[in-house]
């Protein structure tokens, strides 16, 4: 939950592109950020994996308007629709884009290679058909931002009362890392999301953190397998609210669109 989903990426920047709010190399550069390459296998038309600038500019023409994310978790399909080929793999991946316009979606497999310290990341999206239907479980942003003031608040008083909140050094560090990239102003979405999005996501990676931290710590003060149990079963919930959160969020552009607010 630290880091932002790759789906996420591609379709915050993704619309940003199709909406004419910035450049191919931009939307290229801001999607495959820290990663060494990204391609696209399996593109209508296309006989071998093309580049994510080509890629998005034949999604354009095969009529897509607009990108929406799915952060599946066993249990939770998450923004899916089906069918049961790409729910899996997008299980499987625990992520997935989702094309509104056009009955497609991408679903990324990452392959790492090199020592510690100097890995090399190359990510292919295979693009697979897709049911057109609405989404699974996505909450309206205002709904997103209710449910994660309420599990934020919940959560914080179990794990404390656990004392297995983040403390020491990992969490302070993890701290430092969260308030530095906030200070250096970033982008949390792409030009053209509303306000409202912005804020709801940057409250699902606070949760994040949060969650992030009480595991990093281990079984911290939750010796007992009671305790144990209770911890899981706070941090359960808060996580499904955080992931909803961000698909709705990621999934704002598309959401206004429909309404006709663009």
């Amino acid at each position: 939950m630290l880091s932002e989903p790759r789906s996420g990426r591609l379709a915050a920047w993704g619309n940003a592109l199709l909406a004419g709010l910035i450049s191919p190399d931009d939307a290229v550069l801001e999607i495959v950020g820290d990663d060494a390459v990204h391609r696209v296998e399996g593109l209508p038309g296309e006989s071998a994996p093309v580049g994510l600038t080509l890629a998005l500019g034949r999604l354009r023409t095969l009529g897509v308007s607009g990108l929406r994310v799915a952060l599946p978790a066993p249990g939770h399909p998450l923004g899916l629709s089906g069918p049961p080929e790409f729910n899996a793999r997008a299980m499987d991946a625990e992520e997935a884009v989702v094309c509104h316009g056009a009955a497609l979606g991408l679903v990324p497999e990452v392959y790492e290679a090199g020592p510690d310290g100097d890995v090399h990341v190359e990510v292919v999206w295979h693009v697979l058909p897709v049911r057109e239907a609405p989404p699974a479980d996505v909450p309206s942003l205002g709904e997103a931002e209710r449910e994660l003031a309420e599990a934020l608040r919940d959560a914080t008083e179990v794990l404390a009362r656990l004392d297995v909140a983040g403390s020491g050094p990992v969490a302070e560090a993890a701290i430092d890392a969260y308030r530095a990239r906030a200070e250096r102003g970033r982008e949390v979405l792409a030009p053209g999301y509303p306000p409202r999005a912005v804020r709801v996501l940057e409250l699902a990676q606070r949760v994040g953190l949060l969650i992030s931290l009480a595991y990093t710590n281990g079984h911290g003060g939750a010796v007992s397998s009671a305790e144990m149990g209770a911890r899981a079963e706070a941090l359960r919930p808060v996580e499904r609210v955080a992931r909803r959160a961000q698909v709705a969020s990621y999934n704002a552009y598309v959401e206004e669109r429909e309404r006709g607010v663009r």
